[in-house]
């Protein structure tokens, strides 16, 4: 059996697709593309694709990530078109690789995030940004399915900052763009966390809806507050057999 992993995105009005719809979208792509998948056992047998944080409906994202398994192998590129050309524009698949190291989702422990904010003064939203970072815990409220929980949004965000807007900007109306780097921990701090956070610590409040898109997702690096490219092992790992075959053979005996 042979495990493929892909990277795909949500752009424009796609952002609004929730997870279960990409679930179905997904899925009739793998049948147009004639994909051999490999099938759970029991009554109702489903392809086996496992999803890993998958980001909020209303979100885009430029690193989304699953894994497929196959009954019979193929190439890895090859796959990638084939299902991109099967899925709606704004869900494209971008990138795929082998599987050849441990768990995707082990590797999953932080995203990068922007967060567009149209109608706000960059200075201000630089102030905000400050008082956050400067505050040792920051709580907000969530609504849950078992009511409403308080938590602290402050401990999760490894870094947030003002982001410089394009010089060439087509509008004269004010925007804020930040960036965050935010951990993966329990309970989940999601941007909208981070912006109620924003608002409770220096009372910033955007006029209309952020724009939020995740931009990358992987292992979180201490030492340098960056993440990491999820399936660069597993690029690693094939490259490196790619380079001893070769050399094994030549060292066979004829």
């Amino acid at each position: 059996m042979q495990r493929i992993r892909l990277r795909y995105t949500k752009r424009g009005r796609l952002r609004f697709t929730s997870h279960r719809d990409f679930q179905r979208a997904f899925e009739r792509a793998l049948r147009r593309a004639e994909v051999p998948m490999a099938y759970s056992a029991g009554f109702t047998p489903h392809p086996k694709v496992s999803y890993a944080n998958a980001a909020p409906t209303g979100t885009g994202s430029e690193a989304e990530y699953l894994e497929i398994a196959l009954t019979a192998a193929r190439d890895p590129e090859k796959l990638r078109v084939l299902l991109d050309e099967s899925l709606p524009t704004g869900l494209d698949v971008v990138d795929a690789v082998e599987a050849r190291s441990s768990g995707l989702a082990d590797r999953l422990t932080a995203s990068v995030w922007e967060l567009r904010l149209d109608g706000v003064d960059p200075a201000d939203a630089g102030r905000a940004v400050d008082a956050f970072n400067e505050a040792d815990a920051v709580e907000v409220q969530r609504m849950t399915k078992n009511g409403v929980r308080t938590f602290d949004a402050r401990a999760a965000v490894a870094r947030l900052e003002t982001h410089s807007e394009p010089a060439d900007r087509p509008t004269d109306q004010p925007c804020a763009i930040l960036r965050l780097v935010v951990r993966h921990v329990t309970p989940a701090v999601r941007p909208d966390d981070v912006l109620s956070g924003l608002r409770a610590v220096a009372d910033l409040a955007p006029p209309v809806p952020a724009a939020v898109t995740r931009l990358a997702q992987g292992l979180f690096d201490a030492e340098t507050g960056t993440v990491t490219d999820p399936l660069a092992p597993d690029r690693e790992a094939v490259q490196a057999l790619t380079t001893a075959e070769p050399a094994a053979a030549a060292k066979a005996p004829a």
